[in-house]
């Protein structure tokens, strides 16, 4: 098996676990991840949500909470790779990547927006960057911003598919006709793309697939297309060490096929999730919202169809009925709870 190699940090499997928010993907997941040697990722949307103090001074236990779990995380790995997950539509995006960096994190993870100004945040740090893109034009459009503005380029490419869960980076049109995207030719597009920049910069720039990789022939299919690895985010949910409680994995486990369903973010872009009572109520009604945790640049409370951000600290809490349920399309395939370890072993053993 050839190890994910990004600069001088080097993963022996070439997996890298999926940013799962809120809450899903902590301390507790990204180390495990880590020490059966992928790449172990948390997730900084409101990663505060369970301190004291989260309800009076969100962005303050936010920020300490990051940092907290970036620490616990590196504590219990040996020699292993964390990153961080920070979407660009985050409110207060600058201040949590500079905890990031501050806390030791080795590799920052940036989609949901073009992440235009991480360069400059990471300056003068050994912070690895990694934009998550969704087709080769705004790969191009990034890499050459960046190359433009700040003389440099991307360590690591993610490029995610409709398949994924979450916010995605496609039309709720394209979304319902996924036969209609072609990822595959974007994958081999920005592959190009990647080679173009690496070249110029005297490096190597992998390029990882995202979105619905579920099993070893996915992995292989795309490591033979020239990926350098793959991240994958929802067969992580229902292992033993992922963050989320009981009830949210095995939400995971009772779901059918066609209890997967496109629903409208907030965010402004279209995501994945288990259909639940949460999801058939907002179909016909607003749920009322009492108070906005200021999480998202798009959002407003006077106009926003419901609060993510309390969706989902629900759903991490187990409180199903409120709850949104972000997942990959094939999490319906899943049947039992497992080990990290086991996951990377059955997702790398056809390589």
């Amino acid at each position: 098996m050839k190890p994910l190699v990004i600069g001088n940090l080097i993963a022996k499997a070439p997996i890298i676990q999926g940013g799962m928010g809120i809450g899903i993907s902590r301390s507790s997941l990204a180390s495990a991840v880590s020490n059966s040697g992928g790449i172990g990722v948390i997730s900084g949307v409101n990663i505060g949500y369970d301190e004291d103090d989260f309800e009076k001074n969100s962005l303050e236990a936010n920020l300490r909470a990051l940092k907290k779990h970036i620490s616990i995380a590196k504590e219990k790995t040996s020699n292993g790779i964390i990153g961080v997950n920070l979407m660009v539509a985050m409110n207060f995006y600058e201040e949590h990547v500079k905890t990031a960096i501050k806390s030791g994190c080795d590799i920052i993870i940036s989609g949901a927006g073009l992440p235009l100004k991480l360069p400059n945040l990471v300056k003068n740090s050994n912070t690895k960057i990694a934009p998550i893109v969704s087709s080769s034009k705004g790969a191009n459009i990034l890499l050459k911003m960046w190359d433009k503005k700040d003389n440099t380029t991307a360590d690591l490419i993610i490029v995610e598919g409709p398949k994924a869960g979450g916010h995605l980076g496609f039309s709720n049109d394209e979304l319902e006709n996924i036969n209609s995207i072609n990822y595959d030719d974007e994958f081999i597009k920005i592959l190009q793309i990647a080679k173009i920049y690496g070249e110029k910069y005297n490096k190597e720039i992998p390029v990882i697939a995202a979105g619905g990789i579920s099993s070893s022939s996915d992995v292989k299919k795309y490591i033979d297309m020239g990926a350098s690895g793959v991240q994958v985010g929802t067969k992580f949910v229902t292992t033993y060490e992922c963050d989320a409680d009981e009830n949210f994995k095995n939400a995971y486990i009772n779901a059918k096929k066609e209890d997967i369903k496109i629903v409208k973010s907030p965010v402004g872009l279209p995501g994945r999730a288990i259909k639940n009572k949460f999801i058939e109520h907002i179909s016909y009604s607003k749920p009322k919202i009492t108070k906005c945790y200021n999480c998202l640049v798009p959002c407003n409370p006077k106009d926003t169809p419901y609060c993510i951000s309390q969706a989902l600290i629900n759903a991490v809490k187990g409180n199903l009925d409120d709850a949104l349920l972000f997942c990959g399309a094939d999490a319906y395939k899943i049947n039992k709870i497992k080990s990290v370890k086991e996951v990377i072993e059955e997702l790398t053993c056809e390589i």
